[in-house]
């Protein structure tokens, strides 16, 4: 993608705030297409202001997703970034309920593959055909000495674990499939006191994004482009 200087088609499900809103901004600036998804477009103010396409979107909804899908027939698309996603501390794992970890799973895991197996027909009429999980290190196993966060973790882990296996099952049509990490950043989900501004981790992850090669599928990758510990 990056000796293609064309403008590429990047389509980001969560884009009414935080860092999907700002993905799509600095993405349609630098002059690609976007589509970009909310689950409420007329609750979007800010995403509306954008020279973007919105699209109505609930990734945990196989209605939602067959819908969008429909919509989108004969759009390739280059870039898909999963960016949609929900969570919190919440109680420990012996109090946690369990109907919020089958929440958490069917946005954060599940969400994302009903959406890539929605749009394959797309991303395979794509040029870039990449596909990118916005995830956490909070999703790691190997780093996981701390607890809290439970259902957030397990989902996180799941779609790493998902990522894994598109990477493997995929490499042979051309795909290039990463997870990454966008840090600590100041959304509704990180707070206030997060180290990073969503357009700090943006501008570094894009940075990441652009230099993608099909020799990087299967990676884990934080903000700066180092690799992460499964």
């Amino acid at each position: 993608m990056e000796a293609d200087k064309r403008p590429s088609t990047y389509l980001i499900t969560g884009a009414n705030r935080g860092i999907g809103l700002e993905l799509a901004r600095q993405i349609a600036r630098r002059g690609d297409q976007v589509i970009a998804t909310a689950r409420h477009p007329d609750q979007a103010r800010e995403l509306a202001r954008l020279k973007v396409r919105v699209e109505p979107l609930d990734v945990a909804d196989a209605a939602s997703v067959d819908a969008l899908r429909q919509r989108l027939e004969g759009v390739p698309i280059d870039v898909l970034i999963h960016n949609a996603a929900i969570g919190n501390a919440g109680p420990t794992i012996d109090r946690v309920e369990i109907e919020d970890v089958e929440r958490t799973f069917q946005v954060n895991a599940l969400g994302p593959l009903r959406v890539t197996q929605a749009l394959m027909a797309g991303l395979e009429a794509g040029r870039g055909k990449t596909i990118v999980g916005i995830t956490s290190g909070l999703g790691s196993v190997s780093e996981n000495t701390s607890g809290a966060w439970g259902a957030y973790r397990i989902s996180k882990a799941a779609l790493n674990q998902l990522f894994r296996t598109m990477a493997a099952e995929l490499r042979s049509r051309g795909f290039t499939c990463v997870v990454i990490s966008p840090g600590w950043v100041q959304t509704d989900m990180g707070g206030k006191g997060a180290t990073l501004t969503p357009e700090e981790s943006v501008r570094s992850m894009l940075r990441v994004l652009d230099r993608l090669t099909p020799a990087d599928t299967g990676q884990f990758f934080d903000h700066r482009g180092r690799r992460v510990a499964w």
